[in-house]
């Protein structure tokens, strides 16, 4: 049966102008954004199915363009779009952390950086760049490295740190095993760049460990 002769209450776009996009499943939700589905099944069934051979929402949104695109009734088209729409995201978060002081925001900085940073299959080190006010400049991943580490090299941190005129940097990495919890490397790396940014009168606010699900923050632990 196709989703127009379904109750009005039960379809997801009319569901969703009344009751708001919380109300809606996983499968309503895709079924949106897919807006058809394929000879008989109507877009809810396709994102059912799409969501089992994904196991999940999360999987099929961070799935590769050769995977997503292999995928029954996706393609490059569907592809760019989805793309799109998590990139204007990921703007709106930072738009948001602009405008407000991010020391006293943590919980919208971990949610920025959980959504920059933990589907990284490599570890990647992240620079928040503040004004005086604690409001952001710029967001840049500078380093990459392996599974394990990252190779950081604090003079390219001083340089970003002079280029954008910033007043303080929160650091911030991800660890590709999904567990959020730092290492001595870790923090002897914060110290170890914060020494130096206080010779340029430039505070290291924080240092936060992005997991699979969860952000740990060094300041939060006492280890600044």
């Amino acid at each position: 049966m196709a989703i127009t002769d379904w109750p009005i209450a039960e379809r997801p776009r009319e569901k969703l102008l009344k009751s708001g996009p919380h109300s809606l499943s996983d499968a309503e939700l895709l079924a949106i954004f897919l807006r058809t589905g394929c000879v008989g099944k109507s877009a809810v069934d396709l994102a059912r199915d799409l969501l089992k051979q994904f196991d999940g929402l999360r999987p099929l949104l961070e799935a590769d363009k050769p995977t997503f695109c292999r995928a029954h009734g996706l393609g490059d088209a569907k592809y760019t779009q989805l793309q799109a729409v998590l990139e204007m995201a990921r703007r709106h978060l930072a738009q948001s952390l602009g405008n407000r002081e991010l020391f006293a925001n943590a919980v919208e900085v971990k949610q920025y950086l959980l959504a920059k940073l933990r589907h990284c299959k490599r570890e990647v080190l992240s620079v928040l760049f503040l004004d005086n006010q604690h409001r952001l400049i710029k967001y840049e991943e500078l380093f990459q490295g392996t599974i394990n580490t990252a190779h950081v090299y604090p003079r390219e941190i001083i340089k970003a740190v002079l280029e954008h005129n910033a007043s303080a940097i929160i650091l911030a990495h991800n660890h590709p095993s999904g567990v959020a919890k730092p290492s001595r490397a870790d923090r002897e790396l914060t110290h170890d760049i914060a020494k130096l940014l206080k010779a340029l009168d430039v505070r290291v606010l924080d240092h936060m460990v992005v997991g699979d699900l969860e952000v740990s923050s060094l300041a939060e632990m006492g280890w600044m």
